[in-house]
């Protein structure tokens, strides 16, 4: 009992030496950061200035990645679904639902074989050009050349490969992220078409949300591949100037990235949290609409969203049964109900595009 009683005293004093869990978050990661990089750079001799602006950039990423994830994590919703997903992660199934939602995307495959396409081109052309450019930024991972016509590959320090400096693995390590910015265009030329020609798109979205971010990333990869093109081309013409524009144009995307629609980039590995917790619960016991006696979600959800919003002072709870305690369909008929004076929630028809997929 003394044991722990010190060890939460201990925490305690901890947390108040930060101002508050965004403080202390940032502290943590920074320090991490530092230390990978003293590790990877053998004591910061390998260093490469050309990329410090990219570091700068990331490092206020990630400031403002934990103030909105904290703003957001703080949310009693959102406290539940980490919560449970946390005790959840060991499931059997996390690594299928992890590849599904992380890897092939196959929630978005119920919306058309198009927007699949769309999704794997720009999400994985950005995991790419990211598991490239962060090791280099941090100088986590670099390049030698012992002797001439070949190159040693780096990795924290320790020698892991020795590869010709003109041959196929070469190619790919020197063009990957031609590669990955090849992608990212593709992909957000199919996702711009699709929101210009697609009439449902067009009115629900709006230039600065929608398309800005599309915008950014077709400029950061049109100005990275502008680079390669230089030095292959024209012999470096403009590389200084290129350079600097392109370095910028990813500065701003870093800054902007959390506080707008690319903020569901970081924030996505947290599905397979919400993944679980549907499959799980509902394995246990569904709840029964009280209106159509539907299966629509597990008891225990059920249970969370009338919890959560009795925090929140927000009470729905009509005649015999709360709202939360409907499906859907009869959901929408009932708040029909309210303004036309007409009991269509208890009307026992179903809406003919409930199960519609996309």
């Amino acid at each position: 009992m003394e044991a722990k009683i010190t060890a939460a005293k201990q925490k305690q004093s901890i947390n108040n030496a930060f101002a508050s869990k965004f403080a202390k978050s940032m502290f943590l990661t920074i320090s991490g950061l530092i230390l990978l990089s003293f590790i990877g750079t053998r004591m910061f001799t390998h260093v490469d200035l050309n990329l410090y602006g990219y570091m700068v950039g990331t490092i206020v990423f990630i400031g403002g990645f934990f103030y909105r994830f904290i703003a957001w994590g703080e949310r009693p919703p959102t406290k539940i679904i980490i919560k449970k997903g946390l005790k959840l992660l060991f499931r059997k199934s996390t690594p299928k639902t992890s590849v599904e939602q992380l890897a092939t995307y196959n929630f978005i495959w119920n919306r058309g074989l198009y927007r699949w396409t769309q999704h794997i081109l720009m999400g994985w052309g950005c995991i790419i050009s990211c598991l490239v450019t962060f090791p280099l930024v941090f100088g986590w991972m670099y390049f030698t050349m012992p002797e001439n016509g070949y190159y040693t590959v780096v990795g924290m320090g320790i020698d892991i490969m020795t590869i010709k400096a003109d041959g196929a693995l070469g190619y790919l390590f020197y063009n990957a992220l031609n590669i990955s910015a090849i992608m990212v265009i593709a992909g957000v030329c199919m996702a711009l078409y699709r929101r210009l020609k697609n009439m449902q798109a067009r009115a629900e979205q709006n230039f600065i949300y929608d398309f800005l971010p599309l915008y950014l990333l077709l400029f950061i990869s049109v100005t990275g591949l502008a680079l390669t093109f230089q030095n292959m081309v024209l012999a470096g013409w403009g590389h200084s100037v290129m350079s600097l524009i392109h370095q910028y144009s990813v500065i701003v995307t870093l800054i902007y990235l959390p506080f707008g629609k690319l903020a569901h980039i970081p924030f996505r590995p947290l599905s397979v949290f919400a993944r679980n917790y549907r499959e799980h619960y509902g394995e246990q016991s569904m709840k029964e609409c009280k209106v159509c006696g539907t299966e629509f979600v597990s008891s225990e959800q059920s249970n969370d969203v009338v919890e959560v919003l009795g925090m929140n002072h927000m009470e729905f709870k009509k005649e015999d049964h709360h709202l939360a305690e409907l499906c859907l369909p009869c959901r929408r008929k009932y708040r029909i109900s309210v303004f036309s004076g007409f009991p269509t929630h208890e009307v026992k028809v179903k809406e003919a595009n409930q199960n519609a997929k996309g």
